[in-house]
């Protein structure tokens, strides 16, 4: 699916916020500033991630966010989805549950088309996978707790890949 979808040519970069794939640094940082201004943002946990209140979720829940760069320009994008009175004894809100509603928040900004994948490493749970040209996204349990988001740029991530193999030659 990969290969398909990266023959193809076409790029989607968008990202949600105003954010994309391959956005400058300087403009990521900006954009949290207005957003943090507005309201929408803030910080999050340890002041490592940018942390936003999900509407529309059955409980109460948050995602945190912050990108990783190559070359200065955002090239993946990985959320972490949580809800607020998560905890073992609150069997209702674990993972399983949370996926459902992040799934339908990830068709609503990226449209349809997720299929799901076995993941034995992601979790123990089966994986969720959308794939639009250059644009990959990812989800899958994080433990009993949270539900990953990996959103990559296949494009960077292969570059990336093909010249690490190249250096251990």
């Amino acid at each position: 699916m990969e290969a398909r979808e990266l023959a193809s040519g076409e790029r989607f970069d968008s990202l949600f916020f105003g954010f994309y794939l391959g956005m400058p640094s300087e403009d990521f940082y900006s954009r949290c500033w207005q957003l943090n201004k507005q309201g929408l943002i803030r910080e999050g946990s340890s002041n490592t991630t940018v942390h936003y209140d999900v509407q529309n979720f059955a409980y109460p829940a948050g995602m945190d966010f912050y990108p990783g760069f190559h070359d200065g320009h955002i090239a993946e994008m990985p959320l972490a989805f949580k809800y607020d009175a998560w905890a073992p004894w609150n069997r209702h809100l674990t993972a399983d549950s949370l996926k459902i509603e992040v799934i339908d928040l990830m068709e609503e900004w990226f449209g349809d088309g997720f299929i799901e994948i076995r993941n034995p490493n992601k979790g123990g749970s089966n994986a969720f996978v959308k794939v639009d040209g250059n644009r990959r996204i990812s989800i899958y349990n994080q433990l009993d707790e949270a539900v990953k988001v990996d959103i990559v740029d296949l494009v960077v991530k292969y570059q990336l890949d093909s010249l690490a193999k190249a250096q251990t030659l």
